[in-house]
């Protein structure tokens, strides 16, 4: 797995990237040779965010945690992604070709966060559709629609680009544009 390390305000150290590799080891049997993982450490106030987001397949494994220490914060990471792939064990083995690497990751390591106990033979269920008019917009108009219908994204027609796209409010109170391209965009 080749890993990709960025620090924002923030200067990483080679234990920490040790570390990093440490555990990511765990996963080396489920992803491929070709997975790239890029690790984003944020120091924010006395605040310290990881985010970790992995590339395979055509698949994102994303997860992001704040801690006052950034190993606190790598730990939850891990034991986020490890939730992640165990709760939606059974999708990722009818996906993926490493079915009985998933199985032995599963059994093998018992990772700590709670928020991924669901049973992972539900079914993803639509509860609601809505229909709903794509005009031509600028970003800003966007923007300012989504906010005016205090909704948290809204999608839209670029007036530019006539890509359908989506603008959406980030965690931080800043915002988020998505729009179509290519995977190796990503």
């Amino acid at each position: 797995m080749k890993i990709t390390y960025i620090g924002k305000n923030v200067n990483l150290k080679d234990n920490f990237k040790e570390r990093v590799e440490k555990k990511l080891s765990k996963f080396e049997r489920i992803f491929s040779d070709k997975a790239e993982a890029n690790v984003t450490v944020t120091l924010q106030k006395n605040n310290q965010t990881v985010e970790l987001t992995i590339r395979d397949n055509g698949m994102l494994y994303r997860a992001e945690n704040t801690c006052s220490e950034m190993n606190d914060a790598l730990d939850k990471v891990v034991d986020i992604l490890g939730g992640l792939i165990r709760k939606n064990k059974t999708r990722l083995e009818k996906r993926n070709k490493s079915a009985a690497a998933i199985d032995s990751f599963v059994e093998n390591y018992h990772f700590t966060y709670d928020d991924y106990e669901e049973d992972e033979e539900s079914t993803f269920e639509i509860a609601r559709t809505k229909t709903i008019p794509v005009k031509p917009m600028s970003v800003e108009e966007a923007v300012l629609q989504m906010n005016l219908l205090n909704h948290q994204f809204y999608m839209f027609q670029d007036a530019d680009t006539d890509d359908i796209s989506l603008v959406y409010k980030r965690k931080d109170g800043r915002y988020g544009l998505l729009v179509p391209g290519d995977e190796e965009e990503y």
